[in-house]
């Protein structure tokens, strides 16, 4: 219930500096239009369209938070984090084709070489409060971003950030075009689309990294493999592996414990690690660990090669050879360890077997059974009442 409203708190704060940052981009870019276009400012306009892709933008930011946060159903089991990481995807390609709109329409203009009036003191001031704005943006929504560990808010801050880059260019552009160096304006433009531009690429490169599994960073999963080592009864760690998924990470693992412990004691051993894993990262959203009685890092899966008997094929082997000794009656129950490529067979017979008897029954079983080839070995245990 606690994750459930945390979770519910989460989504209610990005969606609310989603709604900041849209109201901000929609007054902003409305304002850089109007005025870029009275003063003839071309550098002034692409910021203002710059600042309407940030409202398209956070359209996206918004339908991929509600959709992408939703948890798993019965068609989605890891949950819908994907839809943020796909919107993401969107964005950055959006961002690139306003970004080469932008670069073409100025170097258009640098080349016919269009004269740029002296833009005023107003479009200058404007300028100026946009860049204090979408600074106090970034920093707010930035701050959000962390909060609630979503790489498309993270992403909509930065774009927030080009956006105090690009103004700051065209703000020296209007300072130069008001005295009288006019195709600074042209070159501020160009430079807004590269800025724009490239932060459409990173988008776009981290997205597409994400969509196709890329694993943590080398350090992380050592970190994490160090983590599992150090779980009381963990003998070994292997075949961990990573992948991301709108900021969340999930991770598989191998976990080699003792050879004979029971099943539900390598079962919590296996939890155990788990929970560590999660303390450590708290970007885990999905842990699925496989325990192993024996390190088979290397070999493969092992679904690929042939297996050894399950128990119903082995207890009928074994009765087809021992039932007819004496010692069968008093065999009450099979242990059976798959070890080396070998099943060992343990044994327990009751109490009404002779002690002398018990000491030599591995030998004698073992030899009635020597035919069968992947017999490992046989011991004898008594049997607890």
């Amino acid at each position: 219930m606690n994750n459930a409203n945390e979770q519910a708190r989460h989504n209610q704060e990005a969606k609310q500096a989603t709604y900041i940052a849209a109201w901000l981009d929609g007054v902003l870019g409305l304002a850089k239009v109007i005025v870029g276009t009275l003063v003839g400012s071309a550098a002034l306009v692409a910021d203002g369209i710059h600042s309407f892709s940030d409202l398209i933008t956070d359209g996206f930011v918004l339908a991929a938070t509600h959709y992408g946060r939703q948890g798993p159903d019965h068609d989605h089991h890891y949950g819908h984090g994907r839809i943020e990481t796909l919107a993401t995807l969107l964005l950055g390609s959006v961002l690139i084709f306003v970004a080469g709109a932008i670069a073409w329409s100025s170097l258009q203009r640098l080349y016919t070489g269009t004269l740029i009036s002296a833009p005023g003191i107003w479009a200058m001031l404007l300028a100026l409060v946009a860049l204090l704005a979408k600074e106090a943006l970034f920093r707010y929504t930035m701050g959000v971003a962390k909060r609630v560990k979503s790489k498309l808010l993270e992403a909509n801050a930065w774009h927030s950030r080009s956006d105090v880059l690009s103004t700051a260019v065209v703000l020296v552009a209007l300072v130069g075009a008001q005295f009288g160096v006019g195709w600074l304006d042209a070159i501020a433009a160009i430079i807004v689309g590269l800025l724009v531009g490239k932060v459409g690429w990173d988008l776009l490169w981290e997205s597409a990294r994400e969509l196709v599994d890329t694993a943590l960073p080398e350090d992380a999963q050592q970190d994490m493999h160090e983590v599992a080592l150090g779980v009381p009864g963990v003998e070994g760690v292997h075949d961990l592996r990573t992948r991301q998924s709108a900021g969340h990470v999930i991770v598989d693992l191998h976990v080699v414990v003792g050879a004979r412990i029971s099943v539900s004691e390598a079962h919590e051993i296996g939890n155990e690690v788990s929970r560590r894993l999660r303390r450590h990262y708290p970007a885990l959203s999905d842990v699925t660990f496989h325990i192993d009685p024996e390190d088979d890092a290397g070999e493969g899966d092992p679904s690929r090669f042939p297996g050894l008997p399950l128990r119903p094929a082995v207890e009928q082997a074994l009765a087809e050879r021992w039932s007819s000794l004496s010692c069968w009656p008093h065999i009450v129950e099979y242990r059976l360890h798959y070890l080396d490529g070998k099943i060992t067979v343990v044994v327990f017979v009751d109490e009404a077997l002779e002690t002398s008897v018990a000491a030599r029954l591995p030998e004698r079983l073992a030899e009635r059974a020597s035919d069968l080839p992947w017999l490992g070995g046989v011991e004898a245990e008594k049997a607890l009442d």
